[in-house]
């Protein structure tokens, strides 16, 4: 998810060369954070497992980044395609 992040970021770049500046590229970029963060907890609670209740916030935190993160891209591309943003 977050190379899909990085290809409309590219994108919005070549984009914005034609149609002029917007902020979707830096939405898309803190998009990815949210998917790093996933991605992080989430292999952290794989790498803790020992720990069983860190383990479990861990992958509570990552799902709920996870989901976050859809929910951004999908709202960024929704706005992006009717250019309200």
């Amino acid at each position: 998810m977050i190379g899909v992040c990085t290809t409309l970021i590219g994108l919005v770049k070549i984009v914005e060369a034609r149609v002029g500046p917007s902020h979707v590229d830096e939405y898309a970029a803190l998009t990815a954070l949210l998917f790093l963060a996933s991605s992080g907890a989430s292999y952290l609670s794989l790498r803790w497992p020992a720990v069983g209740r860190l383990s479990g916030s861990l992958e509570g935190a990552a799902d709920a980044c996870f989901v976050l993160g859809l929910l951004c891209l999908s709202l960024i591309s929704f706005f992006f395609a009717y250019e309200a943003i």
